[in-house]
């Protein structure tokens, strides 16, 4: 690779040392640590193929960037570019997976007002709930469940802020769901935490 920028290109070795080639390896972290965050996604949402697909050219980036490491111990800049990438690609990473928004959740909403306008909302967005009189410590309290494609989110959200300001509600991703009550939810509580401990190589 350095033959090519120097030779062909005809770009001097310490420009190539010193700019070019901590570049390419800060960039080939942040598509790594990238790519990796996707692969997580399709990993829980049991997209098989595609996570698998995702793992080839994620570990392919890695290699390549440490190999020029290994062929550059003496150029301090890579050992700087090297961690920066990979710092600036879960900041990358965690920007797409909002963006792609993939998968289900739950949302649990609890009130003590009355949730017909919400409970229209919902089934007339087809949206599968479940609606449960419970009682808290002040006593009669509205709980509705329902799971949702995460891009919808949103749409809820703003809507619960519209006709249930005080409400109180939590959201949690979901590994799966199926409309047939014979398979169990299983739910995944993904923390960041959790996210970092995923990536092997740092």
């Amino acid at each position: 690779m350095e033959d090519f920028f120097t030779g062909t290109l005809g770009i001097s070795e310490s420009l190539f040392s010193f700019l070019i080639l901590p570049l390419m390896i800060f960039f080939a972290r942040i598509a790594d640590v990238s790519i990796n965050t996707i692969r997580i996604i399709y990993v829980l949402g049991g997209r098989k193929a595609t996570a698998t697909i995702l793992g080839f050219f994620e570990s392919f980036i890695w290699l390549m960037a440490i190999r020029q490491i290994f062929e550059h111990l003496d150029n301090w800049i890579c050992y700087i570019a090297y961690p920066a990438g990979f710092a600036s690609g879960i900041f990358v990473g965690m920007i797409i997976e909002e963006r792609i928004a993939y998968g289900k959740v739950i949302v649990r909403i609890i009130t003590r007002k009355e949730v017909y306008r919400l409970l229209a909302f919902l089934t007339a967005q087809q949206f599968r709930y479940t609606h449960v009189h419970a009682e808290g410590p002040d006593g009669h309290e509205n709980l509705v469940f329902t799971v949702l494609e995460r891009e919808d989110l949103d749409d809820l959200l703003s809507k619960l802020k519209d006709i249930l300001p005080s409400a109180f509600y939590t959201v949690e991703r979901v590994n799966r769901a199926a409309e047939s009550s014979t398979i169990v939810q299983e739910s995944t509580r993904w923390s960041i935490g959790s996210w970092l401990r995923s990536i092997r190589r740092e």
